[in-house]
């Protein structure tokens, strides 16, 4: 049976209340980090699981604790990252409204890892009703002596706040979320210096994302070493993964890393596979801003090896035959769904969601979605495929914060794989006009379509 760190104890009923929580087993790595660990001693734990943080970006944690500046003297902070923007992903809200002190009991363990002392849970504003049940969780946690002066006679002290966004993916990046925590707009800052140096208020602060954060009491009640042996190479523990799309089964689910891709799709326990037994075209494995893959390298790599549910595995391939894990926002398109319509979609996202600062995003983000609109509604022109690829390959690796990159790996991705589906659009603009062309005409005619007319 397949290893449950998170989900543990979902299934008990009330587990979202203190009581039933703390009955079964909650708060007890509180407990025996404080009265038996010291803070350098939980950080080694944490480093020994090889726990990669799971807000997208997948940079060890244990490593990022460890950088936070100690000998300044100034207070540190953790900042929690409930921010969820991603398109696709919805697993810290699921954490959050269902076992909310799992997160609770998390955070205090690495604050008190990390010597902080004033901590947050930034919150995005859309979560009003998750805001609500974070509150009500935090003061029963204060009422049990889990928080505030002298936890558990320790002499570690601990407020922890919960603060709301206001809903900008932008601030879902540690920088610009650092800066809307302060009352400011949400706009990246330029680094060095990182957070872990000048953070919330200018001081040594580490941000975590929900599901990280959520991990930390299993590994310090477990070990480090338990943890690290759930998983595969450097991709340890369990993931989850939000899956939508045309399956028969959508949800979130907590799969082991190192799970191939197929039996995740195909289980009756997970995907089940797809609703309706429509031919599958395409996958995002990780949320909006991955590269979208066709049915050829979904479930093997470029290399013809079984892709895994792994950092590495999905990665293999690089940008065009590759994509990401992400934030785990694994969402699933039959034969029906149009890549041109679905990219233009994501692109008018991004463009909307870009703070402005840097240029190439700023501007460039405007123009794809400008051009993938044209070519979606029969006005294309044969050169504007290869301009938007252009486009996005002068955004990529040009902006402050990854926001430029999350808006031209999808760009880049659905013209390599699909571009006879943009040719279509640029050479039969009469059908695309009818916005159920794919329902209507499947690819394989598409392709004889395009293979049969010369370019003009």
């Amino acid at each position: 049976m397949a290893t449950k760190i998170l989900f543990e104890k979902l299934d008990i009923p009330g587990i979202e209340t203190y009581e039933v929580y703390r009955k079964n087993g909650g708060y007890t790595s509180v407990e025996k980090a404080l009265k038996t660990m010291s803070p350098d001693e939980v950080t080694e734990q944490v480093k020994l699981s090889g726990i990669r943080g799971r807000g997208g970006a997948g940079f060890p944690m244990g490593m990022k604790w460890s950088f936070i500046d100690k000998a300044s003297g100034k207070p540190r902070h953790l900042v929690v990252n409930a921010d969820e923007s991603e398109p696709g992903t919805y697993k810290d809200r699921f954490l959050m409204h269902h076992i909310p002190h799992l997160l609770i009991e998390g955070a205090i363990v690495a604050s008190y890892a990390l010597g902080a002392n004033l901590s947050y849970i930034y919150i995005r504003g859309e979560y009003m009703w998750i805001y609500k049940i974070l509150e009500k969780a935090l003061a029963e946690a204060y009422d049990n002596g889990w928080l505030g002066k002298n936890i558990l006679g320790s002499g570690f002290d601990l407020d922890l706040h919960v603060h709301c966004g206001a809903g900008a993916y932008v601030c879902g990046e540690e920088t610009a979320l650092l800066e809307s925590l302060e009352g400011k707009r949400g706009n990246p800052r330029m680094k060095p210096p990182f957070p872990a140096v000048s953070g919330v208020w200018a001081e040594p602060t580490v941000v975590n994302n929900v599901e990280s954060i959520s991990s930390v009491s299993w590994i310090v009640n477990h070990g480090g070493e338990a943890y690290a042996n759930v998983g595969i190479g450097k991709s340890t523990g369990t993931k989850l993964i939000c899956a939508s799309g045309h399956i028969k089964n959508p949800g979130v689910y907590e799969v082991e890393m190192g799970m191939p891709v197929e039996e995740f799709f195909y289980s009756d326990e997970y995907l089940g596979g797809m609703i309706d037994d429509r031919p599958l075209k395409a996958v995002i494995p990780g949320g909006a801003s991955m590269q979208i893959l066709p049915t050829q390298y979904i479930f093997k790599t470029a290399n013809g090896d079984p892709r895994l549910m792994s950092y590495e595995s999905w990665a293999d391939g690089g940008k065009l035959t590759g994509s990401g894990l992400g934030s785990g926002g694994f969402m699933v398109f039959n034969d029906t769904v149009c890549i041109v319509r679905n990219t233009w979609n994501i692109s008018r996202f991004f463009h909307h969601e870009s703070c402005g600062q840097c240029t190439p995003c700023r501007e460039g983000t405007g123009w794809m979605e400008k051009i993938l609109y044209r070519i979606e509604n029969g006005l294309g022109r044969e050169e504007d495929i290869n301009i938007l690829y252009d486009i996005q390959s002068q955004i990529e690796g040009n902006t402050i914060c990854p926001l430029g990159d999350a808006a031209s790996w999808p760009v880049a991705a659905a013209i390599h794989h699909f571009r006879e589906e943009f040719e279509y659009h640029v050479r039969f603009p009469e059908k695309v006009k009818n916005k159920d062309h794919f329902r209507n005409e499947p690819m394989d005619k598409v392709r004889h379509l395009i293979n049969s007319m010369a370019v003009s």
